[in-house]
């Protein structure tokens, strides 16, 4: 299956690819395109880390999240999909989130290339700091929403990440505290746009309705929103959230082909 991608790299480095560890943080928009780059690319063995269920709202963006998967936990259903890719892979679904408190229990050490695809400013400064105290690669995606124009979509070392707010969040954060152990590059856009619709998330944390529905198909659940307490929900496109992730996955072959 990976007969195309050998006649551009070789039998030596698709080894290579197959025999590398990989974790993703957040499979999302980004996160969940990235992973299958990655599967598609070769790579054999990889966990994928987010705590979410499927919501309708992740339909417009998210590589799993279709009307027959809504209400189902994220990366079992895209640990399904990269093994309907790749049968062979080791996939390790982690429905559980990066923070603080849970981040001595992944192991981070065990892993060759470590990949932030996650929205939490906190979590993501906790992860940065844990990442590059460690001897894997690491790369991270700046925020990915309020974007049109992929053309725009970059790639540069963090501190010289210009025009995301996100990213300007995150090095206000990381001086305050602790500068991270390392340096490393980020996938990012200068491009911010406006909302102009209105949003109808219900805004609560754990909603109880999805209960009562009898399958992923049910109304119960299509008509429902899996949400977070987040302080802004941003409008998102599918092709620059794609983008974000295939250039992650991108940089992680390449490093290995270096």
């Amino acid at each position: 299956m990976f007969q195309r991608t050998e006649l551009l790299l070789g039998a030596e480095r698709m080894e290579r690819i197959a025999d590398v560890r990989v974790i993703i943080f957040g499979v999302g928009g980004v996160g969940s395109w990235c992973a299958e780059s990655l599967v598609r690319s070769g790579v054999r063995h990889l966990a994928i880390v987010d705590s979410d269920r499927i919501c309708v709202t992740n339909i417009n963006r998210q590589l799993m999240a279709t009307t027959q998967t809504v209400g189902q936990v994220k990366v079992e259903a895209l640990k399904e999909r990269l093994l309907s890719i790749n049968p062979q892979a080791d996939i390790n679904a982690m429905q559980i989130i990066y923070s603080r408190e849970t981040s001595g229990s992944f192991h981070l050490e065990s892993y060759d290339y470590i990949i932030d695809a996650i929205d939490s400013l906190e979590n993501k400064v906790q992860l940065i700091l844990a990442a590059t105290g460690t001897p894997a690669a690491f790369f991270s995606s700046m925020g990915a929403a309020l974007k049109m124009d992929s053309s725009r979509i970059k790639v540069a070392e963090f501190w010289q990440v210009k025009g995301c707010p996100l990213g300007a969040a995150l090095r206000r954060k990381l001086r305050k505290t602790e500068r991270p152990g390392k340096k490393f590059l980020c996938v990012y856009s200068e491009e911010v746009l406006e909302n102009k619709g209105s949003n109808s998330s219900c805004g609560t944390e754990k909603c109880l309705c999805p209960k009562t529905a009898t399958g992923p198909g049910d109304p119960a659940l299509m008509n429902h929103e899996w949400c977070s307490l987040k302080a802004r929900i941003n409008g998102t496109m599918a092709h620059t959230t794609a983008i974000f992730g295939f250039t992650l996955a991108g940089l992680v072959i390449q490093d290995i082909c270096r």
